[in-house]
Order: C-alpha cells, then structure tokens, then sequence
C-alpha cells in the first residue's frame, strides 16, 4: 500500500506552505485532509479553491452540507462525514437533518428532500438522471443555477473522498467525537 504524508507546514512542498499557514490560522488546527493534499500544491489549491466557490453559491448552508454529506455517505468517506457532521454542528444545521444525512433517511423537509434525492441521484448516475429526476427537483423550486451547484458540490466531494480513501486519511482529534462507519 502507498503511504501518503500527513504534512505540517514545515514538511510540506514549499507551494503549500503558505496555504497550509493560511488553513491552520483560519481553523486554529491542520486539518489531516488538507495535510494530505499538501503532498500536491495543485491538490491543495483546487480543493480549496472549489470549497470556498461552492461557498459562494445561492443554496444555504443546508443545503450545502446536505449536498457534501450525501455525497460522503454514498461514497463511504468516513473521515469526510465525521468532519461534515461536526462542521455542520457548527454551521447551526439541525441535527435531525444531519442524523438523517449519515443514516440515509429521508429528511422531513420536502424541499430538502428533493435536494437529497437528486444529490443522490447525481452521483449514483455520475449525472445520467432521467427528466423525471430533474423535474422532481424543479418542482421542489430549485433553478437551473441550484442544479448545477449540486454539480460542482460532487465534485468537490470527488476530490475529498477519493483522497481519503487512497490516503486513509486519519480523522482529526477535533472530529472524533462524530466518527462515522461505513455504510452497510
């Protein structure tokens, strides 16, 4: 097996470094994932360049979280739900949407049900839905803009989890208290 570095600023490529500065300011710790990334200042860069574009976007914060955690839980990224869940704790998203995120249910929410569904659908199908699915997802009052935003939060989401998985990123002291298993 390949073993990845858990960089620090100090070990890291000197392209990442300032990065990884910035990323350790901003959240007062290194999270392992961005460590990891470090290993590639072009990994490193496009991962936090898409974050804080999907930031930007018109879907709240969510609906932005239930875009990443469905996309985490579909692709059995143990370490991405255990940071989202805590993240989203943070973010003031409730916490029967979050326990219905990492436990695949439906969320009580109809329009935030839809959003689910079609996240699901979108990386289920790699983007292969039939009509039927977008106007599901239409119908619940998302736009054309709101559809391609899932797009670019699976994507984002293709880049974390796939990393994680070929790394075997650990999870982070500070997200430990919602480590997540697999999905059965």
């Amino acid at each position: 097996m390949t073993e990845f570095t858990v960089h620090t600023p100090e070990t890291a490529p000197a392209e990442s470094k300032d990065l990884l500065n910035g990323v350790k300011n901003a959240y007062g710790f290194l999270p392992n994932l961005m460590a990891v990334f470090a290993e590639s200042p072009v990994a490193l860069e496009a991962y936090a360049t898409l974050s804080g574009i999907f930031e930007k976007s018109q879907l709240s914060t969510t609906e932005q979280q239930i875009i990443l955690m469905t996309n985490n839980r579909l692709n059995n990224c143990t370490y991405c739900m255990s940071a989202h869940t805590t993240i989203s704790q943070m973010q003031g998203v409730s916490q029967d949407v979050i326990d219905a995120l990492r436990e695949g249910t439906a969320l009580a929410d109809p329009k935030l049900e839809a959003l689910r569904i079609f996240a699901a659908k979108v990386n289920v199908t790699r983007g292969d839905y039939l009509q039927a699915d977008l106007d599901a997802f239409f119908a619940a009052g998302y736009t054309k803009a709101n559809l391609l935003e899932v797009i670019v939060g699976t994507s984002l989401k293709v880049l974390s989890n796939y990393t994680n998985h070929i790394a075997q990123t650990p999870v982070d002291d500070a997200f430990q208290a919602n480590a997540w298993s697999k999905a059965a």
